[in-house]
């Protein structure tokens, strides 16, 4: 097995080394890799849109909710065509709704990245900015460069735990299910989904010990990518599309509303011990 080797990561070229890297059947591997790489492609760039801005503050005037999204492409919003349907504005718009204040949406998520950029996503914010509640969603790029599924958890937990000390409350989407990217032919496919779902496991434990709150993304939307692919994802078939984000963030409000409750310590000036925060 070839050592892994530093680049851009895009959805075509993360399907390439999984394939490259799978062990036993090789040639089967590499051979559905160049597949799924054909059919990718790289339509969408490597360049979400910009959602960052305040929404709804003409409905809701008065202070904004500060929404962090930190985490990979799909938190950045890769894929969709406007910025009101990306997965931060979907959500921004989604606690506006429900608290009746305007949401600042600040995304330092970064298409491509892997769980250990997340302590450089956290190390880029500004001096003083203070998340009313950050929402992580990483891990399928971990799945696709093979890293283990132990090593990215303890990473995730690392920056949990650093914001809840902070007293930030966290929400963590686990790793979708991969195996629901028809683009990748079988038997690719499935080591994919496997990979995916021990990783979710594993992140969903590490999130638990450092008292943040999850959301089974697998479990809680898995179903629908896979019965709706046409509807569910963009055009390069690998990143969710308009409808696909809107129910990824429907998933996940529930918890980022029950964060943001006093209880959580939100802008309360109390920090509850994080074996004290329930999680979803």
């Amino acid at each position: 097995m070839s050592p892994r080797r530093p680049f851009a990561v895009t959805a075509a070229s993360a399907v390439a080394i999984l394939g490259a890297g799978a062990v036993g059947a090789r040639t089967l591997i590499a051979r559905q890799a160049a597949i799924a790489r054909r059919r990718i492609g790289k339509p969408l760039g490597e360049q979400a849109i910009d959602a960052d801005r305040v929404w709804r503050r003409k409905k809701h005037p008065g202070s904004p909710v500060e929404l962090l999204l930190l985490g990979d492409s799909i938190a950045a919003g890769l894929g969709a065509t406007h910025r009101r349907d990306t997965l931060g504005a979907r959500l921004a718009k989604g606690v506006a709704r429900s608290a009746g204040r305007p949401v600042r949406l600040r995304t330092a998520a970064v298409v491509g990245s892997e769980t250990s950029a997340l302590a450089a996503q956290v190390g880029s914010l500004p001096d003083g900015y203070e998340p009313d509640v950050a929402v992580i969603i990483v891990g399928g790029n971990d799945v696709t460069h093979r890293i283990p599924a132990s090593r990215s958890a303890e990473q995730l937990e690392r920056i949990v735990r650093e914001l809840r000390g902070l007293g930030v409350p966290v929400v963590v989407g686990t790793c979708p299910d991969l195996g629901t990217l028809r683009a990748i032919p079988q038997p690719l496919r499935a080591l994919a989904a496997r990979s995916s779902r021990q990783l979710a496991a594993a992140q969903a434990a590490a999130v638990h010990r450092a008292g943040g709150r999850v959301v089974a993304l697998s479990r809680a939307v898995g179903p629908v990518f896979a019965e709706r692919p046409d509807e569910m994802f963009s055009v390069d078939r690998f990143h969710p599309s308009a409808l696909g984000y809107r129910r990824t963030a429907e998933a996940l409000l529930p918890a980022v509303l029950a964060a943001l409750e006093p209880a959580s310590g939100a802008r309360t000036g109390h920090v509850p011990d994080p074996a004290d925060v329930p999680n979803s």
